[in-house]
C-alpha cells in the first residue's frame, strides 16, 4: 500500500490517495473524500491494463462530485419518497432534492463530498465518518465505514460498518462506474450483463418503488441470461421510459444474507468480466443515462451511457414499503454488509 498527498480542501484539509496493488497485476486508487474509488487497472484478455472505473485526475474535483463517482453515499443511498420516514413514532424529515422526495441523503453536504478519516495497512484501507445526531434529517450519533481490501484473486472486497446510539436508517452503497473496456473508451451499451435476479421493483414517476415486484420474464428487463446493455435500453416501455434507460432495483435470487452473486458483466472487447457479490437484498442497475458531460481522467470526456453502476443496497424506499426488508439499525443493532467486485478475462 502507498499513501501520498492529493490535495487540499478550501479549509485545510489533507486529500489523501491510496494504492492498492497485488501480485496478479490490479491496482486499486482510493481517496478520503467520500472514500471514493479512484480507479481500479485490470489487464485485459491480451495482459494490457485497463482501468475500468470513471473519475477525475485531482483530488479536489472529487470535492464538485454532482455525479457520486466512485464515492460512498451514506448513510442513505437511492430514493426515499416524501423526503421522509417513520421510526417509532417520530416522523423525520430530509433534503428534498429530487421534486418533492429524496435521492442519495444530500447533493451539496452528502457523504460523498466529505473527507473521512482512513487508516491504511497492508492491502486494505479503511474510511470511517461521523455524523450527529439529526444531520442530514437522519437520527442518532452515528459512526459509518467502509474498508476495502484487495484480494490477490482480483477482487475489491467493501466492508460496511454503522453504529448509532439511536435507531437510524442505515442504506449505505458505493456509486461507482464502470466502464470495463477502460474509462476513456466512450459508450458502455455493448457491455454483456447477467442479473441473478427474477423479479424488479416497480417504479412510478420520480423512481420510487410502488411496492409491487414485477417478474422480469418476457420484458426488457431480463437479464437472467446475457444480453447487452444497449440491446434493449430505448425500447418503448414504460418503465424504461420513467428513467430514460436502466436505473431499477433487482431482486436478488434467494437473497438470506449471505455472501452471494448478484450480477456479471463482460465486455467483449477486452475480455474483462466483472462478478458483483453482496451479502444485501438488491442492486441497482444503473446505465448511467444522466451523466451528462464531464472531464474526466486523462482529459477524457465522460457523457451519458458512458458507465454504468450496480450499487447494492437494501430496496429504495424501503423505509417506507411494508414488505420490503427493513433498513433500520442502531443501539444493539449494527448495520454490516459486504460486496465484492472481482474481475477477471475470458
Amino acid at each position: 500500500m502507498e499513501k501520498e498527498r492529493w490535495g487540499t480542501t478550501k479549509d485545510g484539509k489533507e486529500i489523501l490517495l491510496y494504492t492498492l496493488s497485488n501480485q496478479a497485476g490490479m491496482t486499486v486508487k482510493l481517496t478520503n473524500v467520500g472514500a471514493s474509488i479512484v480507479s481500479i487497472t485490470v489487464p485485459d484478455r491480451s495482459g494490457a491494463k485497463h482501468d475500468v472505473v470513471l473519475g477525475f485526475d485531482r483530488g479536489e474535483d472529487y470535492l464538485s462530485n454532482d455525479a457520486f463517482m466512485g464515492a460512498v453515499v451514506a448513510p442513505s443511498a437511492n430514493r426515499i419518497a416524501g423526503a421522509s420516514f417513520t421510526i417509532g413514532n417520530k416522523r423525520f424529515h430530509l433534503e428534498q432534492n429530487e421534486n418533492e422526495n429524496n435521492l442519495h441523503g444530500s447533493f451539496t453536504s452528502g457523504s460523498h463530498l466529505r473527507i473521512w478519516t482512513s487508516e491504511g495497512a497492508g492491502q486494505a484501507v479503511t474510511f470511517s465518518l461521523k455524523m450527529k445526531d439529526g444531520e442530514l434529517g437522519f437520527p442518532g450519533e452515528r459512526v459509518m465505514s467502509v474498508t476495502y481490501t484487495l484480494t490477490d484473486d482480483n477482487g475489491l472486497v467493501l466492508s460496511y460498518h454503522g453504529v448509532s446510539d439511536q435507531k437510524t436508517l442505515f442504506n449505505p452503497t458505493n456509486h461507482v462506474y464502470f466502464n470495463l473496456n477502460g474509462h476513456e473508451t466512450g459508450a458502455i451499451l455493448s457491455t454483456e450483463l447477467v442479473i441473478q435476479a427474477d423479479a424488479f421493483t416497480e417504479i412510478r414517476a420520480g423512481g420510487i418503488p410502488t411496492g409491487r415486484l414485477i417478474p422480469v420474464k418476457g420484458t426488457v428487463m431480463d437479464f437472467t441470461v446475457s444480453h447487452p446493455i444497449g440491446e434493449r435500453i430505448d425500447q418503448d416501455y414504460e418503465q424504461l421510459k420513467l428513467t430514460g434507460g436502466y436505473d431499477h432495483n433487482f431482486v436478488i435470487r434467494d437473497q438470506t444474507g449471505d455472501l452471494k452473486e448478484a450480477a456479471r458483466a463482460f465486455d467483449p472487447r477486452s475480455g474483462i468480466t466483472m462478478t458483483v457479490l453482496t451479502t444485501l437484498p438488491g442492486v441497482q442497475f444503473y446505465a448511467g443515462n444522466w451523466i451528462g458531460k464531464k472531464t474526466g481522467k486523462g482529459s477524457a470526456v465522460y457523457e451519458d451511457r458512458h458507465g454504468f453502476c450496480l450499487e447494492t443496497q437494501f430496496f429504495p424506499n424501503a423505509i417506507n414499503q411494508e414488505g420490503f426488508a427493513s433498513p433500520v439499525f442502531g443501539e444493539t443493532n449494527d448495520y454490516r454488509a459486504e460486496t465484492i467486485y472481482r474481475f477477471g478475462v475470458i
